[in-house]
């Protein structure tokens, strides 16, 4: 296998609950109740809502951008990591579907996923074997 592999040993802390509002940005309203929460690092375990608009990153250089209103995220995963600093940032990947079908899938650009309605998570917390000290934020 070719790439960065990492293993990384600790255990699992408490599960974070949140409510996202109106016309905030999804990536960075993840970031701000694992704030509000004190968790350092974390991933998504559970979501559900809509985006008024939504644009991920495919991975090769492009955008998928899925116009609504109410853009269906149909799953998210994701990972919270503690950057230097202290400022925690969130990588959100999942598959999205808008009201004409049109569907898509990649990392969700920070600043261009408004909230429709609500958006509610489930985060879990993850308390590294190190003391919560991160290499840092997935690239």
């Amino acid at each position: 296998m070719r790439g960065f592999v990492r293993a990384e040993a600790g255990s699992v802390g408490r599960v974070v609950y949140g409510r996202v509002r109106p016309n905030e940005d999804l990536v960075e309203a993840v970031e701000a109740v694992c704030d509000e929460a004190g968790v350092l690092n974390g991933f998504v375990r559970g979501s559900l809502g809509s985006l008024t608009d939504a644009c991920v990153d495919c991975g090769d250089g492009s955008e998928t951008v899925v116009y609504g209103p109410a853009v269906e995220v149909v799953g998210l995963a994701g990972e919270v990591r503690a950057a230097s600093g202290g400022k925690t940032v969130a990588v959100l990947n999942g598959m999205i579907a808008g009201p004409d079908g049109r569907i898509g899938g990649g990392r969700f650009v920070r600043g261009k996923n408004l909230v429709c309605v609500t958006f509610e998570l489930a985060i879990e917390e993850w308390l590294a074997a190190d003391g919560g000290r991160s290499p840092g934020a997935p690239a």
